[in-house]
């Protein structure tokens, strides 16, 4: 069963219990109750956490794929990378445990199975984190960051019903 309309499914990844790990599901959360406020039937927003297995499913069907998730590159904590799915995805290595399976794994995997029912634009949010260890709270730099990512986000999603609208105009 595919989302044949979804034209954008925005995806977070991340731990809710590892400080600045869990920016791309608070930005997926914070995406989702902007779009309960600003509904669109052609935008999806998914919070995965870990679950990379989800990311592929989730993003069967769409036409575009956002991922957004912490990085650890020893950049500048708050550093925000956006960086075509392509150059990140990569096929798992054999496991029996799905916890191995992570996002570039599901991009990768998605892609192969799905073939052409699997988003052919890929765009990943990295947001370098400053801290991993246990604990439920982002830092500045990152929580920054997060505004950032989340504003431009929400620009994407517009250009996205403004494009459905000119094809809707064009078509008629």
């Amino acid at each position: 069963m595919t989302n044949d309309q979804n034209n954008l499914t925005i995806i977070g990844c991340g731990n809710l219990n590892r400080n600045d790990d869990a920016v791309g599901v608070i930005i997926a959360q914070r995406l989702q109750q902007y779009l309960a406020t600003y509904p669109h039937p052609h935008v999806k927003v998914y919070d995965c956490g870990t679950a990379g297995m989800e990311v592929m499913f989730k993003a069967r069907g769409s036409k575009h794929l956002i991922v957004i998730v912490a990085s650890s590159t020893n950049s500048e904590p708050g550093a925000i990378f956006q960086v075509p799915g392509k150059e990140l995805e990569a096929l798992p290595e054999p496991s029996f445990n799905l916890h191995d399976f992570r996002w570039d794994n599901a991009i990768a995997a998605g892609r192969k199975i799905f073939n052409s029912d699997f988003p052919q634009v890929v765009t990943v949010y990295l947001i370098e984190a400053a801290n991993l260890n246990f604990g439920w709270e982002l830092t500045q730099a990152v929580k920054h960051s997060a505004d950032i990512v989340f504003e431009q986000i929400k620009v994407t999603i517009r250009q996205n019903i403004e494009s459905e609208e000119i094809q809707a105009e064009s078509s008629s």
